[in-house]
């Protein structure tokens, strides 16, 4: 008769994952979440140098971008607004605001108050090339309703902006304005001419046929609109004469605290949140004390092993817990001291056992401890009572329970 195999011992189960993978995983997690936080902050600003419109951020054909650039070679101070500044902060600085066709005129009115503003009004229809971000392509001229004339009637009302077809190049004379009168500006070849007219403009630029290409407020002496933007976008300024008149409109134009461009009308502008707060000195300081705090809590929380422990009873039950419990309230009465020669009696008591003398008693037991120890060559065990009997401190006990132990231990032959 054969005997059954044994079950062959299940094998032992393993975890899905390591420790260190999970690690991982946690670690990559945490850095792609902070990613994302940081780039969803700043997402409008990092969108704003691809947008292709028409604002001082656009490496477009119809952007301003290329005028801020120079501007800044030829060291002039130059600041991009996209916030409201401080009252007063644009007192002495040239506001060149580049308004779509669908600005109004109460959004024009939230502009901040400077030296002097200057309104570069739009000309062209442009969409963006999506095989090439921060290209566009042009579709031709907006239509005169379109040409924002609805956002100057918070200045003048009664503006008409009109197209003079055709490949040019006009030759600008100065009337007024910051300029002395009977200057001229040469332009490079423009597609077709944009002028402003109407009873509340002044015209400071016009070409040869009297045509104001720029216009000053009656009513408003510091703001001044400058109907054809091929004198400042990028297309304009790839032709150096053009380049030339636009670094010469803007310098003269331009306060002792230089030049601002204004992007809050493209949709640009950039309002204070809490998340952003959190990224910017002062209190990225206080920031990254945060992220230091979660990251050493994270790793105390890793380091722990085994179950969470549960909380006892009150009062534990056993012989354990009732020594532990005698122990406390002798530490308590600092009654240590005391115990002195119950442990020299428990220790020669032991001893006695351990060598065939439990029979004995009294002197007998004591005598017969005695001759033991004298032929072991130890000390007698009644000095060493006596001596546990005697003690007054902690330092004290302690000392002779190390004698009594080890004579303890060379009586009855036991290792430590």
């Amino acid at each position: 008769m054969s005997v059954a195999a044994a079950d062959p011992a299940p094998a032992e189960a393993h975890p899905a994952f390591s420790p260190r993978t999970v690690l991982a995983l946690v670690l990559v997690g945490l850095v792609a979440f902070a990613g994302f936080c940081v780039l969803a902050t700043y997402a409008p600003e990092l969108r704003a140098s691809r947008d292709p419109g028409a604002h001082a951020l656009s490496p477009s054909a119809i952007g301003y971008r290329g005028a801020t650039v120079m501007l800044r070679a030829l060291e002039h101070p130059v600041t991009i607004v996209r916030s409201q500044p401080s009252p007063g902060a644009l007192h002495a600085t040239l506001l060149v605001v580049t308004p779509g066709p669908q600005v109004t005129a109460k959004a024009m009115r939230k502009l901040p108050r400077a030296q002097s503003t200057l309104i570069v009004l739009p000309k062209w229809v442009a969409s963006p090339e999506p095989l090439h971000p921060g290209f566009v392509f042009k579709a031709g001229h907006l239509h005169s309703r379109d040409l924002a004339v609805p956002a100057l009637d918070c200045y003048e009302t009664g503006s008409q902006v009109s197209v003079v077809p055709g490949a040019q190049s006009p030759e600008l004379q100065s009337l007024g304005g910051p300029w002395e009168p009977g200057g001229s500006l040469d332009v490079g070849r423009l597609d077709g001419l944009q002028t402003i007219s109407g009873p509340g403009w002044t015209p400071v630029l016009a070409d040869a046929h009297g045509r104001a290409v720029m216009a000053q407020s009656k009513s408003h002496p510091g703001v001044y609109v400058l109907s054809e933007p091929d004198l400042l976008n990028n297309q304009g300024l790839k032709d150096l004469t053009t380049a030339d008149s636009a670094m010469s409109i803007l310098t003269t134009m331009s306060g002792e605290d230089g030049i601002a461009f204004d992007v809050t009308l493209n949709g640009l502008g950039r309002e204070r949140n809490l998340a952003r707060m959190a990224l910017e000195p002062p209190w990225l300081a206080a920031t990254l004390c945060v992220l230091a705090t979660a990251a050493l809590m994270g790793w105390l929380a890793l380091a722990r092993f085994g179950q969470t422990l549960r909380p006892g009873r009150g009062i534990a039950l056993g012989a354990t817990a009732l020594v532990e419990n005698a122990a406390g309230l002798i530490r308590m009465a600092k009654k240590e001291p005391a115990l002195g020669a119950s442990y020299a009696e428990s220790v020669l008591a032991a001893a006695l056992k351990s060598g065939g003398g439990a029979h004995l008693g009294g002197e007998g037991a004591d005598e017969w401890l005695a001759r033991a120890a004298a032929r072991r060559g130890l000390a007698d065990p009644r000095e060493l009572a006596a001596e546990a009997a005697g003690v007054k401190t902690n330092d004290e006990l302690t000392a002779v329970a190390n004698k009594l132990h080890r004579w303890r231990l060379e009586m009855t032959g036991e290792s430590s």
